[in-house]
C-alpha cells in the first residue's frame, strides 16, 4: 500500500484526516503508566510511549488504555511495525525524552502518534526481522555503552548503557513517590563488574515495567541496563559516590533475555563477552554478596568526619 513517513506527517498533518500507513522500528520505549484515579471511571488507564523511527528521523508514538496490556510486552526495542488508521496529535509537552544513541537523527517534538482502540480503532502490524528490507531505509538501533574506566569522568545525567557481570544485589526497598503520598516506587541497589575498574557500577535499579527481570536478578548474572542516568558527587569525595540510576526509558535484560537483542551486535558488549570469558567462575563467586540492607551514599568511618 501507498506508505508515508514522519517527515512528511510533521508537515502535512494539520490538512488531513487520515493519513497513509507508516513503517518504522521502536528505538526506545517508557515504562507502562498507570494513570486511573478514583472519581475517574476507566476500563483501563494506561498509557505507554515509544520513540519510532524511520529513515526521516523520530518521533513519540503513545499506546492508549486497553491496547497496553494487549500490545506492550510484543513491543520490543528494534521491533519493526506498519502502523494503520491512527491518530496525529501535538506533542505532550512535560514528557520524558530518551537520549538517542545516534545523535545525528532528526526528532520531530512537536506532533506524536496516537494509537487508540477507537476512534480510529488503529491496526498495528508486526514485521518480522527476516523479512524486513534494506531499502525500506529503517534505521537500526544504536546504544551508547560505557565501560566502568570511564564512568568517572562523565558529566551528571549524562545518559549511558552498560553492561556487567553482577556482584552484589540487594533486597527489594521502598521509597514514596512524594511525601505523606500513598504511593511508592520499588527499587533495588546492584553491582556489576565489568573487568575494566577496581570498582564496579554502583546501580540503583527502580522496578520497571519488567517484573519477571527485577526480581530475578543474582549474582553472576550478565546484566544489561540501557538509558541509566549518572548521578555524580553527592559528597566531597566524588569518585566514591557516582552511580546509576534508571530512567523512564531505561530497560533492564538479565542472562536468558539477551537472545536476540539488538545490543548483543554492540563492540563494547562483545568485548566484556571475551573478558568474562576469562574469568574463573570459583573466583567471582566467593566475591559476591546477596541482601542486606545497603545505605548509600555511605556514611563516614567516624563521628570525626561526619
Amino acid at each position: 500500500s501507498k506508505l508515508t513517513n514522519l517527515g512528511h506527517l510533521e508537515m502535512t498533518w494539520r490538512s488531513r484526516v487520515h493519513f497513509h500507513p507508516l513503517l518504522v522500528r521502536i528505538l526506545h520505549k517508557s515504562r507502562l503508566r498507570y494513570y486511573g484515579k478514583p472519581e475517574k471511571k476507566m476500563d483501563m488507564p494506561y498509557q505507554a510511549y515509544f520513540e519510532v523511527a524511520d529513515g526521516s528521523g523520530m518521533m513519540s508514538m503513545v499506546l492508549w488504555n486497553s491496547l497496553c496490556p494487549e500490545w506492550y510486552h510484543s513491543l520490543k526495542v528494534g521491533t519493526v511495525l506498519l502502523l494503520a488508521k491512527y491518530a496525529i496529535k501535538t506533542s505532550y509537552p512535560f514528557k520524558t525524552h530518551p537520549t538517542p544513541g545516534d545523535s545525528q537523527m532528526k526528532r520531530f517534538a512537536t506532533i506524536e502518534i496516537s494509537l487508540n482502540v477507537r476512534d480510529p480503532p488503529t491496526e498495528i502490524s508486526i514485521i518480522p526481522e527476516e523479512m524486513v528490507k534494506p531499502e525500506w531505509g529503517l534505521p537500526e538501533v544504536k546504544y551508547r555503552f560505557i565501560t566502568r574506566s570511564e564512568l568517572d569522568d562523565l558529566p551528571h545525567n549524562y545518559s549511558c548503557d552498560v553492561i556487567g557481570l553482577v556482584t552484589f544485589v540487594g533486597r527489594a526497598e521502598r521509597a514514596r513517590k512524594r511525601e505523606h503520598s500513598e504511593d511508592f516506587w520499588l527499587y533495588r541497589w546492584a553491582h556489576a563488574i565489568d573487568g575494566t575498574s577496581d570498582q564496579p557500577f554502583v546501580l540503583e535499579l527502580f522496578a520497571t515495567s519488567q517484573p519477571d527481570v527485577f526480581e530475578h536478578i543474582h549474582p553472576m548474572t550478565y546484566l544489561v541496563c540501557t538509558q541509566m542516568r549518572v548521578i555524580q558527587g553527592l559528597t566531597e569525595n566524588p569518585s566514591r559516590t557516582v552511580y546509576l540510576t534508571t530512567s523512564n526509558e531505561s530497560q533492564i535484560f538479565i542472562t536468558g533475555w539477551h537472545k536476540g537483542q539488538p545490543y548483543t551486535k554492540d563492540s563494547k558488549v562483545k568485548n566484556f563477552i571475551q573478558w568474562t570469558k576469562s574469568q574463573s567462575e570459583a573466583d567471582q563467586i566467593k566475591k559476591t554478596v546477596i541482601g542486606g540492607y545497603y545505605p548509600f551514599p555511605r556514611p563516614p568511618d567516624s563521628f570525626v568526619k561526619y
